[in-house]
């Protein structure tokens, strides 16, 4: 079974860059056909699928979001990331990694100053 992890900080600034990591574990990213994805939910909204990445790197990206949002991989780590710039307090929300029905506990970041 697949276990995900997110980490991050829980209270970025405006205009700042947010960074989150999913730490996976009983998987490796790089297995074929898996796909890793972020996902988040607003307070009061439904989920968001935001972006993802796959066994062999490749990136897809919510087109909506995809101007300001980029998701990378450190293999070694077994670990992908995700990064959100120029945010709003409209980023403000509860953000999930995810993959083939595991998912993450889930990270609570709120943007404010």
């Amino acid at each position: 079974q697949v276990q995900l992890q997110e980490s991050g900080p829980g209270l970025v600034k405006p205009s700042q860059t947010l960074s989150l990591t999913c730490t996976v574990s009983g998987g490796s990213i790089t297995t074929s056909y898996y796909f890793w994805s972020w996902i988040r939910q607003p307070p009061g909204k439904g989920l968001e699928w935001m972006g993802a990445i796959a066994y062999d790197g490749s990136t897809y990206y919510n087109p909506s979001l995809k101007s300001h949002t980029s998701i990378s991989r450190g293999t070694s780590k077994n670990q992908f990331s995700l990064q959100l710039s120029s945010v709003t307090p409209e980023d403000t929300a509860v953000y999930y990694c995810n993959t083939r029905g595991s998912w993450g506990q889930g990270t609570q970041v709120t943007v404010s100053s």
